[in-house]
């Protein structure tokens, strides 16, 4: 819903300075009605903000513990770790179009809610398996399949509550202040996994990530409920799914660049996610491999930081990270790590260059964000 465009007035006769106005009464209208000058006006967006930032600095502390979790449990074996982190991200993939549907047709602080807390079952669960000593494969498999799903319904629905929550006046803004909070996550919940597990396990580290899933649901909880209700799209689920791989197939310059992205994070989150750890282990500790994470964090919010202007109007699909997290096992007991670490970096360097070969992605323009004086690009 767009802001109430009026001003205030003061009572006739008088002339009164212009104010911003104060949130209307409980019940009485939308909160969205009125243009706000900072994203923290809006209650709804302070209980949002502050979920996200528990639960973000919860999520970015797991995978540094998860990691050597599984890699304690199954003797050293990366390929184990591999099966785990493929058992969350291939139901992801498979049904993050359908929670996008969803999230269209359905209340997405309803749906969040839900996601949360079944991520926060699944994360404890698997807590409870490594504090009592009874790691199976198949177990944490499993409850990452689990996380899956709920991570495939939250990723949409995340993307388009925000607009529900400050209205497009403060749009802009609260984005910055979520990504700043994101990336700020990123540095510290790395290092302080490190920490963590170095001083009492790995299973505490997942403990505090399922309690911020439990925690993001009850702030999401407390979003106003009074938003409007999604319009429900004519025709089923699975036609619209199809509609949308059309026009995915409609656009020239998808394909180039959808595949040079297969061929990055088929080569490269694999070994990052997989024989990072390992092989960081291996040459300077376990603690370390938390502050390697760190700084790709600080990474992140420098790129953020210079990027800021630019519009990503584009987002492409991961298909192919479930593929290498699985190979990437065998090819380090078969070759050794580090040279399947340097061969990735080739590859994933080269394929990221190649589809400037394509004339359609060297057309494309950037997008400009709203409000600078020009319509995005097509």
């Amino acid at each position: 819903m767009d802001p109430d465009p009026h001003a205030a007035s003061g009572p006739a006769r008088v002339p009164a300075p212009a104010a911003r106005p104060g949130p209307p009464a409980r019940g009485a209208v939308s909160p969205l009605a009125y243009p706000l000058s900072s994203p923290l006006s809006y209650p709804g967006f302070r209980w949002f903000l502050t979920g996200q930032a528990v639960s973000l600095l919860g999520s970015a502390m797991a995978p540094v513990a998860l990691a050597f979790a599984v890699l304690d449990g199954s003797g050293g074996r990366p390929g184990d770790l591999g099966v785990v982190l493929a058992a969350r991200m291939l139901p992801m993939l498979a049904l993050l179009v359908v929670g996008g549907v969803t999230a269209d047709r359905f209340r997405r602080r309803t749906v969040l809610v839900a996601a949360n807390l079944g991520s926060a079952a699944a994360q404890g669960a698997v807590a409870g398996l490594l504090l009592t000593g009874r790691y199976a494969l198949p177990s944490v498999a499993g409850l990452e399949v689990l996380g899956g799903v709920c991570a495939a319904f939250t990723t949409p629905a995340l993307r388009g509550l925000v607009p529900e929550v400050v209205g497009a006046a403060a749009l802009r803004p609260a984005n910055a202040l979520l990504s700043t909070v994101r990336n700020a996550a990123k540095v510290l919940g790395p290092s302080l996994s490190g920490g963590l597990m170095v001083a009492v396990g790995s299973g505490p580290a997942i403990v505090c990530d399922a309690v911020s899933f439990a925690v993001a649901a009850g702030c999401l909880a407390r979003l106003p409920g009074d938003g409007a209700q999604p319009a429900r799209a004519a025709g089923p689920v699975w036609a619209a799914v199809r509609g949308g791989w059309r026009e995915f197939g409609r656009v020239r310059w998808a394909g180039p660049a959808t595949l040079s992205f297969f061929v990055i994070n088929l080569v490269q989150t694999g070994t990052w996610q997989i024989l990072g750890p390992a092989l960081t282990e291996r040459t300077a500790g376990r603690a370390v491999w938390g502050l390697v994470l760190s700084a790709r964090g600080v990474g992140l919010l420098v790129s953020g930081a210079v990027l800021y202007r630019l519009a990503v109007g584009r987002l492409l699909a991961y298909a192919a990270i479930p593929v290498g997290q699985l190979w990437v096992g065998p090819l380090a007991r078969a070759y050794g790590g580090f040279r399947v670490v340097a061969v990735a970096g080739v590859v994933s360097a080269f394929a990221a260059v190649l589809p400037l070969a394509s004339r359609a992605v060297r057309g494309l323009r950037h997008a400009r964000p709203p409000g600078d004086g020009e319509a995005p690009c097509p």
